[in-house]
């Protein structure tokens, strides 16, 4: 797996409550189904791993993981608008990746949609691999759609 570059004067930070109106403002812009406010809440009071990048008060993109025994399920990573295509997505999940394996997590698993040829070839770029797949996981304009499993070895 190849280290990605630092990005420069951005600020990997915990995700704090402070945050939310503008992580659901990239939330709502970025995803057809996004997650709503009480999803974050619970995220950061379960205390799950939950990430910001950040840049002269900017925000550029986010993570939320979730930590079990020796694995991590990735729950959400999205970026802003105007920083896709940046390479920022993968700095950020490399930078969480990196957090977890200092945490003693042996793998990372996450779902993305079939539809997200971006995210598939991120994942894919960062060796995770496909290990299932889930029928009918995530909502969509025509009923539901599958989700496929995928794991990294951290």
């Amino acid at each position: 797996m190849s280290v990605p570059a630092p990005l420069n004067s951005l600020l990997l930070r915990d995700m704090n409550p402070s945050d939310l109106d503008r992580i659901l403002n990239i939330e709502q812009q970025v995803h057809a189904y996004p997650w709503s406010r009480i999803n974050f809440s619970d995220a950061l009071d379960s205390g799950y791993l939950c990430k910001v990048y950040d840049e002269a008060n900017e925000m550029s993109g986010y993570t939320v993981l979730m930590f079990a025994v020796d694995e991590v399920h990735l729950l959400n990573i999205s970026v802003a608008l105007h920083c896709q295509r940046s390479g920022l997505g993968r700095r950020l999940l490399h930078a969480v990746m990196g957090v977890a394996r200092d945490r003693g997590m042996r793998r990372m698993l996450l779902e993305v949609r079939p539809s997200n040829v971006a995210a598939l070839g991120l994942y894919k770029g960062l060796d995770f691999n496909t290990i299932g797949l889930r029928r009918d996981y995530y909502a969509a304009s025509a009923g539901r759609e599958d989700a496929i499993v995928m794991e990294c070895l951290l």
